[in-house]
């Protein structure tokens, strides 16, 4: 079935049990977000909210909640997707299974923008919006599944055009209230491609945000497509209809289907300052200086419905769009990188900061296989697009086992710490860009890379025990306790620039020098709650690497640097604590929670639900 609007979607899920309504007044300041995480969290159904205190719109959550959803809403059009990422791939391959391909000429066709007569929309303004905000210190009301539109002002037209989901911020700090809103893009974004091309001509940017339509303009917004290749392509091929649109009077395009549509224009000279934000990492991005939206027009489609989702600690709802994503692109991550098999964005580490890969070891050994061309391939895979924007890159030999999976996170992790050599196999950049929404590094978008790459038989035994009873650790650790094989994680006493001084990584590398105890933990984690740390594998990767910034806070025992390479004999010793220049973790309202368990109650919407 393919969805003429965000309406009909609606429709079909509720008809066959994949949505409920929420009858009762719901809050949009931390109440509708809370029921959203709870919701997602017990893999449950989509949501209607038809009481929004505050404004005369139904709100609609948890669509991509689960995956059997996220299919169920794509079930007519993702084979005709797959088939056209086959035939990138090999396009001999029509002619040897024509049967299979015939219907691609007119899947094809879908790819082109419609241009229509104006569609029939309504006027409002932005305080007329549901101002949902998802955590206590948000800096306002944010629309979290918007969908950017921008042309090249050098080619203007939707060919070059650029469809993006990048957080708008409606309503607090300087913004003038139904005249401005926030506009925040990371770097590597196409929009800020567009930005660029305006400053230099000395113009405004023209920019629409859409809210609502059918699924496939979210999902479009989201795609990491190459820069150059219109959204507005795939999402005609993802929704098996052509995207249509028209422009009013003064010259916006306006998504024909979207429910919701904001004009306005960015001044390449003017900013202000935009959040803070509750973000992806599982941290608050904070208050910093952004381009801002001047507001030209709200429109909105008789009896529209707003989508909205929730960013916060992974999992989320934007899970499944990387599941999805995933399973589009899969297959042609080998044609675009010679010798990668396969490369995971780790969900539960914030994505950004941790990728594992797996490539092709096929130079020549003369003498025992060690990394060479997976080293080459780690170079690669962090010169593509968002991909660059990875803190640390787990990357293994395909020959040593071609059953290894990068989805399956401990397994990657023995594999590679039965084999890795920290002598050799440890690969910085140090002072380059990283993730905008990580504050572990010396500054906005700076920060440092790190390539663990493992090649060749087994050189240890991962320990899957603590030490027998008698071994202390010095002054200032405590709780040692196993993740997962040859994993440690450590309390250490809190970061501080005095405690810093005293040299807390240096004790603890030489403590595992001289005592070899911990030669079966490869890797060692320093955190502030190892009890929490170690409670789960979700844990340990969300603690670890979204708190730690490689060239700062990774030590070893008995490091040395050769001929400007940095290596130790182990363990390496990763710094996770907190420091006092990362952005405060996400915390829920306990009244808000209270509230919000009413709703679980028997007769109320949520029952049996959360």
């Amino acid at each position: 079935m393919h969805y003429r609007s965000l309406e009909s979607c609606v429709k079909d899920l509720e008809e066959n049990g994949y949505l409920i309504r929420v009858t009762e007044e719901v809050d949009p300041y931390l109440e509708m977000a809370e029921i959203q995480r709870r919701v997602y969290q017990a893999q449950g159904p989509a949501l209607l909210f038809t009481n929004v205190k505050g404004s005369r719109f139904r709100c609609v959550s948890n669509l991509f909640g689960t995956m059997a959803r996220t299919r169920f809403i794509f079930r007519s059009s993702l084979e005709s997707v797959k088939k056209l990422v086959e035939l990138k791939i090999d396009p001999a391959i029509a002619m040897k299974h024509p049967f299979r391909y015939w219907s691609v000429p007119l899947t094809a066709l879908k790819t082109i923008p419609q241009k229509k007569l104006r569609s029939h929309f309504e006027s409002c303004k932005i305080q007329d919006l549901p101002q949902i905000q998802s955590w206590p210190d948000d800096g306002g009301a944010f629309v979290t599944l918007p969908q950017v539109y921008t042309e090249h002002p050098d080619f203007p037209g939707t060919r070059l055009s650029n469809l993006g989901m990048y957080r708008i911020q409606l309503s607090g700090n300087e913004y003038k209230p139904n005249e401005e809103i926030g506009l925040h893009y990371q770097i590597h974004r196409s929009i800020g491609v567009h930005h660029a091309a305006a400053i230099r001509r000395g113009e405004k940017l023209k920019v629409s945000i859409f809210v609502g339509g059918p699924p496939a303009l979210s999902v479009a917004a989201v795609m990491p497509l190459p820069e150059g290749l219109s959204e507005l392509m795939f999402a005609g091929v993802l929704g098996g209809r052509r995207f249509r649109y028209f422009r009013d009077p003064k010259g916006f395009l306006i998504a024909a289907d979207a429910d919701f549509c904001i004009t306005g224009t960015i001044d390449p000279n003017e900013t202000k300052p935009e959040g803070p934000f509750g973000d992806h990492l599982g941290y608050y991005s904070l208050r910093h200086i952004f381009p801002f939206l001047k507001v030209e027009n709200v429109y909105h489609k008789p009896d529209a419905i707003w989508a909205f989702t929730v960013v916060g600690r992974p999992p989320q709802e934007d899970t499944s769009f990387g599941d999805l994503i995933h399973d589009i692109t899969g297959p042609i991550i080998p044609t675009v990188i010679s010798g990668l098999h396969a490369v995971n964005a780790v969900d539960a580490a914030g994505v950004h900061p941790l990728l594992l890969a797996i490539g092709s070891e096929r130079y020549v050994p003369f003498e025992e296989r060690h990394p060479q061309e997976i080293l080459t391939i780690a170079n690669a895979i962090l010169g593509q697009g968002q991909l660059s924007l990875a803190k640390y890159l787990f990357i293994a030999a395909k020959e040593d086992n071609p059953e290894l999976d990068i989805h399956n996170v401990q397994e990657f992790f023995t594999h590679v710490l039965e084999r890795v050599d920290w002598k050799t196999d440890l690969h910085f950049q140090t002072r380059t860009t990283m993730d905008t929404l990580d504050y572990t590094g010396t500054a906005v978008n700076e920060g440092s890379k790190l390539v663990i790459a493992a090649a060749g038989k087994k050189r240890r035994k991962l320990q899957v025990d603590l030490p027998p009873e008698g071994f202390t650790l010095p002054e200032g650790f405590k709780d040692p306790k196993v993740v997962i094989p040859g994993i440690l994680c450590v309390t250490a006493k809190p970061y501080s620039h005095k405690s810093e001084g005293e040299g807390v990584r240096e004790i603890l590398c030489a403590y595992c020098t001289k005592s070899g105890i911990f030669d079966g933990f490869p890797l060692i984690v320093l955190c502030d709650d190892s009890l929490f740390t170690a409670r789960s594998l979700n844990n340990f990767l969300w603690v670890t690497f979204t708190r730690s910034n490689p060239a700062s806070d990774v030590s070893g025992a008995g490091a040395y640097v050769e001929d400007k390479h940095w290596g130790c004999i182990g363990p390496l010793v990763i710094d996770a604590r907190i420091k006092p220049h990362h952005a405060p973790p996400l915390i829920e309202d306990p009244d808000i929670t209270r509230r919000v368990d009413q709703l679980g109650l028997k007769g109320r919407s949520l029952h049996g639900i959360i």
